[in-house]
């Protein structure tokens, strides 16, 4: 059973920063193409940063130049550096298999971790 637990979230002032992680149990992290995503409620769920098993990424245009993502593929985890953050990065953030081929799926959805940027 693939498990993901996000983690590293908090209330930060703007232009702050968080380093967000997430750890993925059993087997789908080496394989995939792996994703942060963030939900607002009212809105869909947004991919704002993928990291190809080979350390890859690429960028929602919002937070490109911001954040930057990383992986250990050794541990099984993911990273997001969030930098000048925004009031509008307030979301709840998670992470899972970035959808590119009809091979990919979604693994279970972790509880995902508040971020929350405020004065």
């Amino acid at each position: 059973q693939v498990q993901l637990v996000e983690s590293g979230g908090g209330l930060v002032q703007p232009g702050g920063s968080l380093r967000l992680s997430c750890v993925a149990s059993g087997s789908i992290f080496s394989a995939n193409v792996m994703g942060w995503y963030r939900s607002v409620p009212g809105k869909e769920r947004e991919l704002v940063a993928s990291i190809g098993s080979g350390g890859r990424t690429k960028y929602a245009d919002s937070v490109k130049g911001r954040f930057i993502g990383s992986r250990d593929n050794a541990k099984n985890t993911l990273y997001l550096q969030m930098n000048s953050l925004k009031p509008e990065d307030t979301a709840v953030y998670y992470c899972n298999v970035v959808i590119l081929t009809v091979e990919n799926q979604f693994a279970p959805w972790g509880q995902g971790t508040q971020v929350t940027v405020s004065s």
